[in-house]
């Protein structure tokens, strides 16, 4: 296999390190880049890999930044917030040459990479595919092999749960409170064959995987409602969380208070996390489906996500252009690989 060269910018940060230890893991060279020298090194320390190439480029020097980015053969970006600054790291990719993945969450920003880059992207032969995450790939991937399963859908709707502790990371924290408002109105959601933005009604409770009641919802702006038109045919996709959930994300942090936790959560805090996508699909004759992937640890799996998606770019086998994950990927193959990570999907007629 071709030990690919992978550079990681925001590698300093708490994703940053995580995903440059699953690139160490898998053999693959990491170019690490970000505003700080010091910080980058001491990141390359953590991650095991002192010995790394570090390439300075603050987020507002677009040479600087094309330059970090030339003879690697994939970016990694996780330098998050990503909807005020995310887009520099995509063009300055996309000037050279160089496939992209981010380990983005924030809708607005997923929204705006689809409908910005495009043709810039194919111009240069380069594959961006945003949310490279646990959120963004599993469910995209899933929902195409429900489609695969039932034929057009008349409407899928995504629940995206987390069990164990709850404990988030600092950006993470600062991404939710950049789309508060996304948060509070449900964001985005693809109705009757067009986005269209909340607030949305209440969902009914459904039933989910260990819950002994049916589970109030509420609309939320994830990722599937964006990518998975532009590969399934669907009339209508709504991404939705326990009610409970998003009452712990309306009133976000303030930024001071963000400073004052730790970076991240610990080692025990993220094994003892999980995470669960389940996706209800109804297709145009009536006949009904679930889908259902889960794992551990939400950080760790967005690790080997974004990396295993960079490595598979870099072989140069996607379509260039911005591609959902299902058309830059084969689903089940991508999903199996999961495997080893704890990643479990199913697919069952209701």
């Amino acid at each position: 296999m071709s030990n690919h060269t992978i550079a990681v910018y925001g590698a300093s940060g708490f994703q940053g390190v995580l995903v440059l230890t699953e690139l160490a893991r898998r053999g693959l060279t990491a170019v690490l880049v970000g505003r700080d020298a010091d910080k980058l090194k001491a990141a390359a320390a953590r991650a095991g890999t002192p010995d790394a190439e570090l390439r300075v480029a603050a987020v507002d020097d677009h040479s600087a930044l094309v330059a970090a980015f030339q003879d690697v053969d994939a970016v990694i970006n996780c330098a998050g917030p990503f909807t005020p600054t995310g887009d520099r790291v995509v063009a300055a990719a996309i000037a050279a040459g160089t496939h992209y993945v981010d380990t983005c969450g924030e809708q607005p920003f997923l929204r705006h990479v689809y409908e910005t880059y495009p043709a810039a992207a194919e111009s240069a032969g380069v594959t961006v595919v945003p949310a490279a995450t646990d959120g963004g790939i599993p469910g995209d991937l899933l929902a195409h092999l429900l489609g695969d399963h039932l034929g057009p859908l008349a409407e899928l709707t995504s629940v995206h749960r987390f069990g164990g502790e709850t404990a988030m990371s600092r950006g993470s924290l600062r991404s939710m409170l950049g789309i508060a408002e996304a948060m509070t109105d449900g964001g985005v959601a693809y109705v009757d064959k067009a986005w269209r933005s909340g607030p949305f009604a209440p969902l009914a409770p459904v039933p989910l995987p260990g819950a002994p009641e049916p589970v109030a919802l509420a609309p939320f702006p994830l990722q599937e409602p964006i990518s998975v038109p532009r590969h399934l045919a669907v009339r209508t996709v709504r991404g939705a969380v326990e009610e409970s959930t998003r009452a712990l994300f309306a009133t976000p942090l303030t930024d001071e208070t963000i400073a004052t936790l730790p970076v991240g959560p610990d080692a025990g805090q993220r094994g003892a996390g999980t995470w669960t996508i389940v996706l209800d699909a109804v297709a145009e004759d009536g006949r009904r489906a679930r889908g259902v992937v889960s794992g551990p640890d939400t950080y760790g799996t967005t690790a080997w996500t974004a990396v295993a998606a960079a490595q598979r770019l870099a072989r140069g086998t996607a379509p260039a252009g911005v591609l959902a994950p299902a058309q830059a990927f084969d689903p089940a193959d991508f999903l199996s690989a999961l495997a080893p990570f704890g990643v479990r999907w199913a697919i069952e007629d209701r």
